[in-house]
């Protein structure tokens, strides 16, 4: 079994389940003897997948994949986790207002983080041939 990070902001963003609703997922996984769906991971964080990972732990027999996704920041994995539980439950009106708060903040954030512009991008790419059309002077 291998050991996932769990990152405790990307946990709370996930709903818990219901105690029916999680004996009911352990009973599933335990019957197919394995997990249908992979645990989504960003390196080695667990960012989708904490209760079956939960259960995983309990049963290490069970056989289990992940899938990688990436992500250029935290950010990126918060809005990914909070666009992924709002397609994916039935969600009371609460939580899906938290969710898409969540989401917004974290996309916000994610935007703040500087990217670079035509330019910068063109010359880290080699794009650059020597154009000096450009002053490298800043503007508004």
């Amino acid at each position: 079994m291998i050991n996932l990070k769990i990152d405790p902001e990307f946990q709370n963003q996930i709903p818990p389940l219901t105690d029916d609703e999680y004996k009911q997922l352990e009973e599933n996984i335990l019957k197919e003897g394995k997990l249908l769906s992979p645990l989504i991971v960003w390196g080695n964080t667990l960012v989708d997948g904490h209760n079956r990972y939960a259960i995983l732990q309990k049963h290490p027999e069970i056989y289990f994949s992940t899938m990688p996704l990436r992500f250029e920041n935290r950010e990126e994995a918060l809005a990914w986790i909070c666009r992924n539980q709002l397609g994916r439950r039935n969600l009371s009106p609460e939580q899906k207002r938290y969710l898409l708060g969540k989401q917004y903040e974290a996309e916000k954030k994610a935007a703040r983080i500087f990217r670079g512009n035509q330019y910068t991008l063109a010359k880290k790419s080699g794009g650059d041939h020597g154009d000096n059309h450009h002053s490298g002077k800043k503007t508004c």
